[in-house]
């Protein structure tokens, strides 16, 4: 059996008929004979709506308890039970009765969907997850319901249903969507016109987006390469110079013109990382197409051109921007440029601009000279093995061996230019080809000592000694250079591989990166200089290293990052070949700042809405929890005090019982209220003496009824190390929460066993229990699980017991009672009982 099929109606706000397009298609559908029932519709008492369920199968709905109150929830056991071809369920957001079987509805969705039943649903488009924000922006009204996008998006077919705010608004004074008695204030508040309107463009575009996306899986599905205009998108080729600036906001302008326009900016880089872009002058253009609403790409290839109108068939393009090449009139010769090549290669289905820019015709700079940096012994050593090599070589053949031959003569002289190009590059090797062929031209070819050569056999052999050495000093010294560009990028791509993972973990501190960069260019030391803006003086971020720069123009090297951020460096110059890979590091110092800076104001915010928790919490305690036995015991006193009632001694002592029960109440909750103050500041600090457990545990059970507790702590336990008074309090906490909640008839179990070097005191009741996922949550200040009707507490019970038994050295953890119910786990060390010393008295009091 497949997977069942979702079909969406996409509102774009209430009341425009998506409850009713449902049902319609629900008729439709059976009239074709398909099985279609209703499982949950919520018809709002719109009597057209409500006529539209006529004649359509309902599945009976759950009934759930909540709060004193019956409420109706779909059953989704009826429903696979029934396992009709069709169901319709309304208002996929909704969330579930507390009790139900999923907490969201649309997980109820995917279960009949998994069962291979079609399903019908309904959502307004301020119900997505991803729009909250701008919904609530727009509309003031922050929506509490919500579903995940990706569970729209994954439904078979969404269709969209929408009116014009004016016919929506009329509808709402027609008295068709809400009661006459709200049709004003919703028609001057969320139905004013400019909410609808945004919200009707929030629904067409979301929905764009998702067509957009069918389109290119169906284009991938079926190899369609033809570009299909079906929206204007705009390819920005970028060069990494400043006329790419121009070009983006020229590309922009020309996306504006069409409805639904968008701007890809892409620039082509090489495979070897052989690039003159400035890293700055790309950041910078990044910013700008992101800022205009675009999106920024980078692609590898080798050809410029070919790449480049890959990319834009790729993306579905419909348009292509490039700049008027830099490139002066002569270095044409070279090659039509990148500008006429894509034109001509474009094709009919993509246009391509040529826009004019400052730069135009100025000429192209030459590319970073990436050559070896052998040294300077190295070079000298090249010259000399170029140039004394050859007239030593001369020496010893004229005097010492004359009759070697001419062959072997150009062997040698040809093995010096190839020492001279490993040592000292491709010019001392060009060099020593050169006074190589003169000096075997002179000494060597007949006629001797002159420059004339008798015999044209070798005319040819100094011709071809002289191409040979010329090709091997070229092959040599290429060779060298590829094999020093090899090394330089392997070792920039292991520092920028560093940078990367810094970035995912986010491990690095500011100081750590900067010692980084200390280290790697070999310099004295490293700032971070930052201003407010351009008049304002430079203040230092993070530094490291003797005498940081507190100026940019002070330091031997400066990066600047964005507009008000510099990395200054000093102690020496640096090539302009480092710049490239120190620019990442100043990119990533200014991401750890502001990942430092965002970290400080979220512990800040998380301190402030903590602090606005547990004020609103005690609040609310105030009002409500503390006033409840006031009113109890100003009401028994008001009756004392009347003399308009005889009351008999049964009557004032039930009234005076009230007033001490009252009062213990109270107690109780000030005691819980200044215990949870001492905690959160740091104050209780606990006196540890050797205790048995028998002597504090029975103490700490005089809060509740006899009956509703049976102890079970045996005198063979070890002692432990605690104090007295706080291990009270902690139990005490745990066995009032415990009957609190455990059934009348069943009493609560508290025992202690010695496990290892530990104590174990367990408090057992037979209540409903807490799911693991709210285990954690119990032990949170001013929280109470569930409605607990009997509570009297304001839920700092458990919070003050775990408070207590941290500062103790213990642990505190809920687990499940087997067959039903909590069991409290409350472990303590045992005692040293050699050296301990016993203290008297603890640093905690009762709350008077």
């Amino acid at each position: 059996m497949g997977r069942g099929k979702l079909r969406i109606y996409l509102g774009a706000a209430p009341g425009v008929g998506k409850t009713y397009a449902m049902l319609s298609e629900a008729h439709r559908r059976i009239e074709r004979g398909t099985d279609c029932v209703v499982a949950f519709v919520e018809h709002h008492n719109r009597p057209r709506t409500e006529v539209m369920l006529h004649g359509l199968e309902e599945i009976p709905r759950r009934e759930l308890a909540y709060r004193d109150t019956q409420f109706t929830e779909m059953d989704v056991d009826a429903v696979l039970a029934r396992h009709p071809e069709v169901a319709l369920v309304d208002e996929l957001p909704h969330t579930n009765i507390p009790g139900s079987r999923n907490a969201k509805r649309w997980q109820d969705i995917e279960e009949l969907l998994a069962a291979g039943i079609d399903v019908i649903s309904t959502v307004n488009i301020q119900h997505l997850e991803s729009l909250g924000d701008i919904v609530e922006s727009i509309t003031g009204v922050r929506q509490q319901e919500t579903v995940p996008d990706e569970v729209v998006r994954r439904a078979d077919q969404i269709e969209l249903v929408d009116m014009s705010p004016p016919a929506l608004r009329r509808r709402m004074a027609h008295g068709n969507i809400y009661k006459p008695d709200k049709v004003d204030a919703a028609l001057s508040n969320y139905f004013r016109p400019g909410n609808l309107t945004a919200l009707r463009e929030l629904a067409l575009l979301w929905l764009a987006d998702r067509v957009d996306a069918y389109l290119q899986e169906y284009r991938s599905e079926h190899r369609v390469s033809a570009i299909w205009g079906s929206r204007e998108r705009i390819v920005v080729g970028l060069t990494g110079g400043p006329e790419g600036r121009t070009l983006i906001r020229r590309a922009a302008r020309l996306a504006e013109k069409g409805a639904g326009g968008e701007v890809l900016a892409v620039y082509i880089s090489r495979s070897d990382g052989l690039t003159s872009a400035s890293p700055k002058e790309l950041a910078q253009q990044r910013t700008l197409v992101e800022d205009l609403g675009g999106t920024f790409h980078q692609v590898v290839g080798e050809n410029i051109p070919v790449a480049l109108l890959d990319f834009a068939r790729g993306v579905n393009a419909t348009q292509i921007v490039l700049g008027v090449s830099r490139r002066k009139g002569w270095q044409y010769v070279f090659g039509p440029g990148v500008g006429s090549t894509v034109a001509r290669d474009s094709g009919p289905d993509l246009d391509v601009h040529l826009i004019t820019h400052d730069e135009a015709g100025k000429g192209r700079g030459l590319p970073v000279n990436r050559g070896t940096r052998l040294g300077r012994a190295r070079i000298v050593w090249g010259w000399l093995a170029g140039i004394g090599g050859p007239l030593l070589l001369t020496w010893l053949l004229s005097g010492v061996a004359p009759e070697v031959g001419l062959a072997n003569d150009m062997l040698l002289y040809l093995s010096l230019t190839v020492a001279a190009a490993l040592l000292g590059g491709l010019f001392p090797a060009l060099a020593s080809a050169a006074v190589g062929s003169l000096l075997l031209n002179w000494y060597f070819t007949p006629p001797v000592h002159t420059f004339t050569i008798a015999d044209p056999k070798n005319i040819v052999a100094i011709a071809i000694f002289v191409a040979v050495a010329v090709s091997v000093a070229s092959v040599v010294d290429l060779a060298a250079r590829r094999t020093h560009q090899a090394a330089r990028l392997r070792a920039e791509s292991e520092i920028l591989s560093f940078l990367a993972g810094n970035v995912l973990r986010g491990e690095t501190s500011l100081e750590a990166l900067l010692e980084r960069v200390r280290e790697t260019f070999g310099m004295e030391s490293a700032a971070l200089l930052e201003r407010a803006s351009d008049v304002e003086p430079w203040t230092c971020a993070g530094s490291v290293g003797p005498r940081p720069c507190q100026h940019p123009e002070d330091a031997d090297v400066d990066v600047p990052v964005g507009d008000h951020m510099a990395l200054a460096l000093s102690g020496r110059v640096l090539p302009a070949e480092d710049r490239r890979v120190l620019a990442a590091f100043a990119a990533q110092a200014a991401v750890v700042l502001d990942r430092r800076r965002l970290r400080e104001e979220a512990d800040q915010a998380r301190a402030l809405a903590e602090g606005n928790r547990i004020r609103t919490a005690l609040l609310a305690a105030v009002s409500h929890d503390l006033r409840t036995p006031l009113a109890g015991i100003k009401a028994a006193v008001s009756s004392l005090r009347s003399e308009d009632v005889a009351w008999s001694d049964e009557d004032q002592a039930e009234l005076l019982a009230g007033i001490e029960d009252g009062a213990d109440r109270l107690d109780n909750l000030v005691g819980n209220l200044l215990d949870m103050s001492r905690l959160q500041t740091g104050t209780v600090t606990p006196i540890i003496r050797e205790v048995d457990l028998d002597e504090v545990v029975p103490i700490a059970l005089g809060g509740v009824p006899e009956d509703s507790v049976e102890l079970d702590i045996p005198e063979t336990l070890p002692m432990v190390a605690v104090d007295p008074g706080l291990l009270e309090r902690a139990v005490a906490n745990l066995v009032e929460n415990a009957v609190k909640y455990s059934p009348d008839t069943t009493p609560v179990l508290v025992k202690a066993s010695a496990i290892a070097d530990r104590v174990e005191i367990r408090v057992v009741d037979r209540g409903p229990g807490v799911p693991d996922e709210a285990k954690n949550r119990i032990f949170e200040p001013f929280q109470r699980y569930g409605d607990a009707p009997r509570g009297a507490g304001v839920g700092l019970g458990l919070a003050v017991a775990r408070g207590f038994t941290e500062a103790l050295g213990g642990t505190l953890s809920a687990e499940d009672t087997p067959g039903g119910g909590l069991t409290m786990v409350l472990s303590l060390q045992l005692a040293p009982a050699p050296d301990l010393v016993p203290a008297e008295g603890s640093t905690y009091s009762p709350a008077p």
